[in-house]
């Protein structure tokens, strides 16, 4: 595989991804969505990332993401706690619905018109917020019900899942690893859209307790 599509949120599990498809293949894309979320400086982040690394960048406009979700919803508060054994448990109310679905359906059209085999997206299992769509299930049945749809028209499209199953410390050595430190200091992981970052909500903690765990200082904070 020589290609390959990388779904970019400028955020620290993505950013992570980027790295590391571009140890691996010999051409790389992102694309990054503006989808009306509350940490919209999360765009402007990945648009630098992706210049320092010379990778083309694509942005796509998603209007009108309904739900309850604080990130796109600002009549919902955005919920802050003050440390990480607070979080609850279940599906964090920051939960868009078919958020990664649309994504990744926009990558599929992308990557199949473009060439490419692989679509890489930063998806943990990991996650404290529960997610459904970060899930090997979904992207499992998402990569076979693209291919039904695209067969005899292109390969078969892979989607690749490097994070999905590290801890937030395993993810920060793997983006050692990779060669990711410089880019990291300029990813946005705060949802309340911060830099420096608000430290509570949910984002901000599972970042600081990962980097903490891994025996690492945040390059975040190194500005």
């Amino acid at each position: 595989m020589e290609k390959a599509l990388v779904v970019f949120s400028g955020g620290q599990d993505s950013v992570t991804c980027l790295h590391w498809a571009l140890n691996r293949f010999a051409d790389v894309k992102a694309i990054t969505f503006d989808y009306g979320q509350r940490h919209k400086i999360e765009i402007e982040q990945a648009e630098k990332i992706a210049k320092l690394n010379k990778v083309e960048w694509e942005l796509i406009k998603i209007p009108n993401m309904a739900g309850r979700s604080p990130l796109t919803n600002p009549d919902q508060e955005l919920g802050k706690y003050n440390s990480i054994e607070d979080l609850p448990d279940g599906v964090e109310p920051t939960f868009v619905p078919a958020r990664n679905l649309i994504f990744l359906s926009y990558a599929i059209n992308r990557a199949a018109a473009w060439g490419a085999k692989a679509i890489v997206i930063g998806v943990c299992e990991e996650d404290h917020g529960g997610y459904p769509d970060c899930r090997r299930p979904f992207i499992d049945h998402l990569e076979y019900t693209a291919s039904t749809g695209l067969e005899g028209v292109c390969d078969r499209i892979e989607i690749l899942t490097p994070v999905i199953n590290l801890s937030k410390a395993d993810t920060v050595i793997m983006a050692d690893r990779e060669g990711a430190w410089e880019s990291l200091a300029l990813s946005q992981t705060c949802y309340e859209g911060l830099r420096p970052p608000c430290g509570l909500c949910h984002s901000c903690h599972l970042r600081r307790q990962g980097f903490a765990d891994a025996g690492f200082k945040d390059p975040l904070f190194d500005q």
